[in-house]
């Protein structure tokens, strides 16, 4: 969440950045104002009455030390504290009504980000690779799948309905090599720290990292909504840190999981709906970053790096798009997509989102850092990425290596990991 007190001092600048990104969130910086006006006011008045009320308790004990009469002010007392314990509900109230306000206002973009209002804006700023041009033999990945029996997705819908996938034999080798491979090459090429987290998680650890309250329709709750299937490790692996103080020295906190993706929303029915495009149940490899807000955008630009290396190794043409302002995710400050290139799909998919988070989430979830000059505890800076989703990076290797003969071929990174150099 923003900070209020930056919110007091600089509103206008504020909703003007907030404008950049489209809708009507910036409406809700006057409301909140009214909001804290309104509690500081209730604050002072119960501030007042309270020192009132510590001073006739201070003339109750003068009286009784001097045997006088103490019942009329005795009486005032206990009508301060009624009127004291309506003022403690005001402010608890209006505590709550401001909370809410905060959690549904979205960060802050970058003032690097580009200014745009949808995906139309976004600017591509590397491109890397040889694309593999779409042609009248080109199969899709659904077309690979079911004829080299990978995937059921027909026993999938018998299971659990539309938008879930059964791998099977080699289909189910290939997953399982996959999530091998990204993993090992983040923790023993890039420095991260393997988690495997609950993949169940508490309400308080969605509100933590931004899924909520805006985005609830779309997650799968259970207990009554106060836990949930993760959206993405994310989720369980960020909050890891949560209610912390740090210190300087152990920044960069660098994680990385493999863990099922559980969303509700999956596309609407069409082409892309049938196959791992869109799915209710993904596997994703997640890179998260807790870092000193100081470094946080060179820490941004390695980790896009950590997920373009996997791209690069498996020989996959992609691009790296900035997205703008109006683009942006309800938590992000800046992010990059990166999007590789399927042949048989004959598009570009998105295969990793890396974000830089700033203080928004670590505010949220109370993670902070001791600083070392000051004594201070300051919030750290979040960041996450794919390294990167599975369907789709299974999806564009699949198109791009399929050969004339109809097998696929294993790129030579892989090749340990599957055992075999081809699938036929």
């Amino acid at each position: 969440m923003l900070d209020i007190k930056r919110i007091r001092q600089e509103p206008e600048n504020i909703k003007e950045r907030l404008k950049s990104r489209g809708g009507d969130a910036f409406d809700l910086i006057d409301s909140l104002l009214d909001c804290d006006e309104k509690r500081r006011q209730i604050e002072t008045q119960k501030q007042s009455i309270q020192s009132e009320r510590n001073a006739k308790s201070k003339e109750i004990g003068e009286r009784k030390k001097n045997g006088e009469d103490t019942s009329d002010i005795e009486l005032t007392v206990r009508e301060i504290g009624v009127k004291l314990k309506n003022l403690s509900d005001e402010v608890e109230e209006a505590d709550k009504t401001q909370n809410n306000l905060l959690l549904s206002i979205p960060n802050i973009p970058h003032e690097n980000c580009p200014i745009g209002y949808d995906e139309d804006s976004n600017p591509v700023i590397k491109e890397w690779g040889n694309k593999r041009p779409h042609d009248d033999g080109t199969e899709n990945h659904v077309q690979i799948v079911e004829r080299l029996n990978l995937i059921d997705f027909d026993a999938a819908s018998k299971i659990a309905g539309s938008g879930f996938a059964v791998f099977k034999g080699e289909g189910a080798k290939l997953q399982r090599s996959l999530i091998q491979f990204l993993l090992d090459k983040q923790t023993k090429e890039r420095g991260y720290t393997e988690i495997i987290p609950p993949y169940v998680v508490e309400r308080d650890c969605m509100v933590g990292t931004g899924q909520l309250p805006k985005f609830e329709e779309d997650m799968y709750g259970i207990e009554n909504n106060q836990m949930f299937l993760a959206p993405t490790a994310e989720v369980p692996v960020t909050n890891i840190e949560r209610n912390k103080i740090l210190t300087e020295d152990e920044f960069p906190i660098k994680y990385t999981a493999c863990t099922p993706c559980f969303r509700r929303e999956a596309g609407s029915a069409g082409t892309g709906n049938r196959g791992l495009i869109r799915m209710h149940q993904f596997d994703k490899v997640e890179l998260v970053k807790i870092v000193h807000p100081e470094n946080s955008y060179a820490e941004l630009e390695s980790l896009t790096e950590d997920a373009e290396s996997i791209l690069e190794a498996l020989g996959l043409h992609y691009r790296r798009i900035e997205l703008c302002t109006g683009d942006l995710g309800f938590s992000s400050a800046k992010t990059y997509d990166l999007e590789v290139w399927a042949p048989g799909q004959n598009e570009y998919l998105e295969v990793s989102s890396c974000s830089n988070f700033e203080a928004y989430q670590a505010r949220r979830m109370k993670l902070r850092f001791k600083d070392t000059d000051t004594g201070k505890n300051l919030f750290a800076h979040t960041l996450n990425g794919s390294g990167t989703a599975l369907p789709r990076l299974y999806v564009a290797l699949l198109e791009t290596y399929q050969r004339d003969d109809g097998s696929i071929e294993i790129p030579e990174a892989l090749q340990p990991y599957f055992g075999d150099s081809s699938i036929k």
